[in-house]
């Protein structure tokens, strides 16, 4: 498939997705239950994994979405960009940071900082994919879809400059 300037193959098919994302919800229903969850999907990346996962999850959820950007192309600006801070209505709740992946984790940093500014009772981060080789940051990632390397991927939501985050499968660029 081809995206813009590159080339892409299937490297996560639909299925497999789908078997990511039951077993993440499973887990956040498991370590929320009896407790009301503030859901805070980063836009845009994390819309499709967000919606996906929050209606598998067996307790009481709330959504806010916040929009955090570093990217351009397929590489970090290395400048985080926030278009759409939390709410503030955050104090004393329990708040579920969704992100598509996590990488370098600077982005993170900053919306962890921005979170616990408000005062939550609790903070936790859940990735659908987590690039432990790339990644710098000093805190846990509580919840990941799927470990993978440095590769480059695009589909469900994940882009490369907005083209390709309607595809149901997750395609990797070829070198």
């Amino acid at each position: 498939m081809r995206i813009k300037d590159r080339d892409f193959e299937v490297f996560i098919s639909e299925a497999e997705l789908d078997g990511i994302v039951r077993r993440v919800a499973a887990e956040v229903s498991r370590d929320y239950e009896g407790r009301d969850l503030v859901a805070c999907p980063i836009l845009t990346g994390a819309f499709m994994f967000a919606t996906d996962l929050v209606r598998r999850l067996t307790v009481p959820c709330e959504i806010q979405f916040v929009r955090y950007a570093s990217y351009s192309g397929m590489s970090s600006t290395g400048e985080v960009r926030c278009s759409l801070p939390f709410l503030p209505d955050l104090e004393g709740r329990d708040v579920l940071i969704i992100e598509d992946v996590v990488d370098t984790g600077l982005s993170m940093k900053r919306m962890l900082q921005d979170v616990w500014a408000l005062k939550p009772r609790s903070v936790r981060v859940c990735t659908l994919f987590f690039k432990p080789g790339a990644f710098q940051g000093d805190y846990k990632v509580d919840y990941v879809g799927r470990e993978i390397g440095n590769e480059f991927i695009v589909g469900y939501g994940l882009d490369y400059d907005e083209q390709g985050r309607t595809l149901k499968d997750v395609y990797v660029v070829k070198d």
